[in-house]
């Protein structure tokens, strides 16, 4: 047996395992002894689930044997964030209150993984209630950045994005509603993607109530992975129906063919706010691997990147005040509710007046860049116009808090509006990642990440990695 088949890619293990020149026990096994080596440096996985995987692996390969028709994950090991529902394991959400809400079925993204034959080795690190965009909480402690230790994986799904990098397991689950896949896979050196809304089907039914509209229209599941091609595959296995998600939609993954060669829109400093050098270097990159790959790249503005991101704030942070806020008062660790509190007071509370123009206003939003999209197919810029942050960024002062949205604005941009976007690591500079995330038209993902596996192809990093420290 290869000893190392933990830093093999998820398309390469399901392809030797349906041939049978490994087996997913073999597979599932490297992972689990790689996570013993690592994950005590990092924080990353909180939950290990060895005897169910290694139980899970063994059905995996009896199904090989039979001869039984195989899903495209069938045999891989994957992790799956603490903050959704799989049966028999609690939803904890990064909440002390809840380590025993015990779930009794499968969230949809877990089971269509399931069904697609992924084998789950453990659940993920996420900060309370899912809502910073740094990995730490009074249950679980904090995930560490395998990369450097002073600086944040990112959040939510900072446990996830660390996991991958150090080389416990090829491909993730992650959600994102204010770039909680993004985020961490820009932090950690990794890919993911944030699709569209309604291409992937949500629900926890451990949840006391319905989500607030605008969860509802900006929160979406998608998958992280090492390299852009399993993202791919993880996100083909997740997109299947499931009837507890009325958003659901089902649109094919690959869509009609556009105009050749395709224009990228290349915003290296969204809304003239300012960027970061090593950031604008990293966007530059990215632009000049699509140039040369055939891409028509222009550097111009999308519309009212700033104005996109104050709606989102407008919605989803007086959400956070009005709705989400009590929950946190009550079931918080102190460095959630000082988080939340330094973001209130850098959003303004504009009332139901507000929040309803601002809901309204959404669609002019989309209206204007999906019009600028039939133009410009693709929009390439940050992720952050920072580089990943030193801990502590989001509970140091109201002032920090805002330069952090600030920094944010393209991200959540992309929440505001519903759309898909790919993250991809550029490479590093002074030693930590960097990497730009593509922008694509409603249920596009397929051009969002063949422009990322350009852009990956151009500087891979090569992950896994050990963790420093």
């Amino acid at each position: 047996m290869d000893s190392q088949l933990w830093r093999w890619d998820a398309g390469a293990l399901a392809a030797a395992i349906r041939a049978r020149r490994v087996s997913s026990r073999e597979a599932t096994a490297s992972v689990l002894a790689r996570l013993e080596a690592v994950n005590p440096a990092l924080n990353a996985v909180t939950v290990v689930l060895a005897d169910q995987a290694l139980a899970a692996a063994d059905r995996a390969d009896e199904a090989v044997r039979r001869g039984e028709a195989l899903g495209a994950l069938h045999g891989v090991p994957v992790t799956i964030k603490e903050n959704v529902d799989q049966a028999e394991t609690a939803t904890t959400n990064g909440i002390v209150a809840f380590k025993d809400l015990i779930a009794t079925s499968d969230s949809p993204q877990v089971a269509s993984w399931r069904r697609s034959g992924a084998v789950i080795v453990g659940r993920t690190n996420t900060p309370g209630f899912s809502v910073r965009w740094h990995t730490d909480n009074a249950l679980r402690g904090r995930t560490f950045n395998p990369w450097a230790r002073d600086r944040t994986p990112g959040g939510s799904s900072g446990g996830a994005g660390a996991a991958l990098a150090a080389g416990i397991a090829p491909l993730a689950h992650g959600n994102d509603l204010g770039g909680s896949i993004r985020y961490p896979a820009y932090c950690c050196g990794v890919a993911g993607i944030r699709p569209t809304l309604g291409r992937v089907p949500a629900y926890n039914a451990t949840a006391p109530e319905e989500r607030p509209p605008a969860v509802q229209l900006m929160s979406v599941q998608g998958p992280m992975a090492r390299r852009v091609a399993d993202v791919r595959v993880g996100l083909a296995a997740m997109a299947t129906p499931d009837p507890r998600d009325p958003w659901w939609v089902p649109a094919p993954l690959e869509g009609p063919p556009v105009a050749r060669p395709i224009r990228v829109a290349l915003t290296v400093d969204p809304a003239a706010q300012g960027v970061h050098p090593d950031v604008a270097d990293a966007v530059g990159r990215a632009g000049r691997a699509l140039a040369d790959a055939g891409y028509a790249v222009e550097e111009v503005e999308p519309p009212d990147v700033a104005g996109v991101a104050r709606c989102w704030a407008a919605l989803v942070v007086n959400e956070m005040r009005h709705v989400m806020r009590p929950y946190i008062q009550k079931y918080g660790d102190e460095d959630l509710k000082r988080a939340v509190d330094l973001t209130l007071a850098a959003v303004p509370d504009v009332g139901l007046d507000g929040y309803l123009k601002a809901l309204a206003g959404r669609a002019k939003h989309l209206r204007e860049w999906t019009l600028f999209l039939e133009r410009y197919p693709l929009v390439v810029g940050p992720v952050s116009t920072e580089p990943p942050f030193t801990v502590g960024f989001d509970v140091a002062s109201a002032e920090e808090t805002a330069r952090v949205l600030r920094a944010q604005r393209l991200l959540v941009a992309v929440n505001g509006l519903g759309l898909p976007a790919a993250a991809v690591p550029t490479g590093l500079a002074a030693g930590v990642p960097l990497g730009v995330q593509v922008i694509g038209a409603r249920y596009r993902e397929d051009l969002c990440l063949d422009a990322a596996e350009v852009i990956e192809a151009r500087q891979p990093l090569p992950t896994p990695i050990d963790p420093v420290g």
